[in-house]
C-alpha cells in the first residue's frame, strides 16, 4: 500500500498518515450549524472531506468511521428563530433537510455517524462537571468557563501564544471571566430559548464543548484525523483540544488536523457576515452538482479558491467532454493514484484525468474503464449519460416544443428535397446551442 501524506496543521508539516489502529480508522469533520442554507464555502469542506473519506475507504475498506456532526443548538439558531418568527425545531429541521439535499446533489457519501448536538447534552454536562472537579473550569452566575491558563499547550494548533492571540483576535468580553480568553462551556438560557436542567441552572452548552463530546463518544479520547475549514483553527479547534486533553489527561486529541482554505468571491472570503454568499442550492441549480463538485476540487484544498462563472463554465465543458466515454458499469475501485495520496492533490489528479481521457478516447476499453474508475473515485460520474444530457437540456432557454417543431420542419424540407432549408434550420438550432443528429428512423437533439 502506498502511503497517504497529509499536511498536519498541528505540526505545519506534510506527514505520512500512520493510523492509531489500521483496523479502526477515525475521521471527524465539523458539520453545519443549521440556522441558514449552507453556501459554497461550506460545500468546499463537505467535498474535501468526502474525498478524504473515499481515499481512506479505498485504502482501509470498511474499517473507516467518519463522523460529521450537526450543530442544532447555538446562538445563531436562536437569532434566526426570532428573526424569521419560526420555532427552533422548524428552523433546524428545514436547514438540515436543505443540507442533506445539498450533500446528495454534490454526491457526498453519507458519514458513518451524523450526531446532533441536542442528542448529547447529558455527555456535555458530564464533561463540564468533570472539568470543574479537575480544576480546569469554574462557574460564575450560571456560566461555566474553561480556564485557558490551566492548559499549558493553549495556542499550539494556531501557533500563537496568548499575548499574540490577544493582539489579533476578537474575543467575547465578559466581566464574569478570570481571563478574556476563557471560553464558555455552559451558559444560562432565557425562558423562551432552548435549555436543559444542569447543576448550574437551566442552560445550554458552548459550541466548542459539543464537538469534543460527540467526537469522543464515537471515536474515542484520541483519534486519527480532525477536519474543518481554516477559520475553525482558532478558537474552535484550539478550544476543543484544550478541554478534551485537559479532561482526559491525553497528549493529543486528534493526531492529524486537516484544514481547507476559503472560497472567495473577488478575492474576499465568502461569508454570511459579508453578505457575498452563493448558496449550494443556487450553485447546483445553475450548474449541476457535478460541475460544482469538480470546481471545488480544481484547486488544492489548502489554498483559496475564487468562485466565478469562468471557473464553472470551464468545469462544465470538461465534464461534457468526459461524458463522451462515460461507462454505466459499476467500477470496482481498488487503488488510489499516488498523486491523490500526496496530500489530497486534486488539481494534480484532475490533470492526470485529462491525460487519461485523451488516451482512453482513442477507443481502448481498458483505458476507458480506468478513466471511469478514476472519475468515480473522486465522486464524479454519479449521473448517467442520459441524466447528464437532461441536466444540460434543463438549462437551455429554448423551449423543447420549439425544437421539436423545427425538427419536424427540417424533416419535411428534406423529404421535399429542400436541403438548403434543412441546413438553415440545423444552423439556426446550432446558434441556440442545440445539436441535432439524424439516426436510422428518427432525429434526436442534444445540448452543445
Amino acid at each position: 500500500m502506498n502511503n497517504l501524506l497529509l499536511t498536519n496543521s498541528l505540526t505545519r508539516k506534510k506527514e505520512i498518515f500512520k493510523p492509531i489502529n489500521p483496523k479502526k480508522i477515525s475521521l471527524y469533520a465539523c458539520g453545519p450549524t443549521v440556522y441558514d442554507s449552507p453556501h459554497v464555502g461550506n460545500a468546499r469542506s463537505l467535498v474535501v472531506f468526502d474525498v478524504l473519506y473515499r481515499i481512506l475507504k479505498t485504502l482501509y475498506g470498511s474499517n473507516v468511521t467518519y463522523v460529521r456532526n450537526i450543530t442544532d443548538v447555538d446562538d445563531k439558531i436562536i437569532e434566526a428563530s426570532h428573526k424569521n418568527k419560526m420555532s427552533i425545531e422548524e428552523i433546524t429541521n428545514k436547514v438540515t433537510n436543505v443540507f442533506h439535499e445539498n450533500c446528495k446533489s454534490l454526491n457526498c457519501l453519507e458519514p458513518s455517524i451524523e450526531p446532533k448536538a441536542t442528542e448529547h447534552i447529558k455527555g456535555m454536562i458530564e464533561m463540564t462537571t468533570s472539568l470543574i472537579s479537575k480544576g480546569f473550569a469554574y462557574e460564575n452566575q450560571g456560566h461555566v468557563y474553561f480556564s485557558v491558563n490551566s492548559f499549558k499547550d493553549y495556542g499550539k494548533l494556531s501557533n500563537k501564544n496568548l499575548d499574540e492571540l490577544k493582539a489579533g483576535t476578537r474575543i467575547e468580553i465578559s466581566g464574569l471571566k478570570k481571563n478574556p480568553f476563557d471560553f464558555v462551556l455552559w451558559k444560562p438560557s432565557k425562558n423562551e430559548d432552548p435549555g436543559w436542567v444542569s447543576p448550574w441552572g437551566r442552560g445550554r452548552p458552548g459550541w466548542h464543548l459539543e464537538c469534543s463530546v460527540m467526537s469522543e463518544k464515537y471515536l474515542g479520547k484520541n483519534f486519527d484525523i480532525h477536519g474543518g475549514g481554516l477559520d475553525l483553527i482558532f478558537p474552535h479547534h484550539e478550544n476543543e483540544i484544550a478541554q478534551s486533553c485537559s479532561n482526559n489527561n491525553t497528549k493529543n486529541f486528534a493526531n492529524y488536523w486537516v484544514h481547507n482554505g476559503f472560497v472567495t468571491i473577488n478575492k474576499e472570503k465568502m461569508s454570511k457576515s459579508l453578505g457575498n454568499v452563493i448558496t449550494i442550492s443556487d450553485a447546483v441549480d445553475k450548474y449541476s452538482g457535478q460541475v460544482v463538485r469538480l470546481a471545488l476540487l480544481s484547486a488544492h484544498y489548502s489554498q483559496p479558491l475564487d468562485w466565478n462563472d469562468k471557473l464553472l463554465n470551464s468545469q462544465e465543458n470538461t465534464l461534457d467532454k468526459w461524458y463522451n466515454i462515460y461507462s454505466e458499469k459499476e467500477e470496482n475501485i481498488s487503488e488510489v493514484d499516488e498523486v491523490l495520496l500526496d496530500d489530497i492533490n486534486t488539481p494534480g489528479y484532475i490533470a492526470k484525468l485529462h491525460d487519461l481521457y485523451n488516451a482512453a478516447s482513442k477507443g481502448d476499453d481498458e483505458k476507458k474503464s480506468k478513466f471511469n474508475k478514476a472519475c468515480k473515485l473522486i465522486g464524479l460520474f454519479d449521473l448517467s449519460k442520459e441524466e447528464w444530457e437532461n441536466v444540460k437540456k434543463d438549462k437551455i432557454s429554448v423551449p423543447e416544443s420549439y425544437i421539436k417543431i423545427k425538427i419536424e420542419q427540417r424533416i419535411k424540407a428534406k423529404n421535399n428535397g429542400d436541403f438548403a432549408l434543412a441546413d438553415k434550420i440545423r444552423e439556426e438550432l446550432s446558434s441556440k446551442g442545440i445539436i441535432i443528429e439524424d439516426q436510422k428512423d428518427k432525429t434526436i437533439w442534444k445540448v452543445k
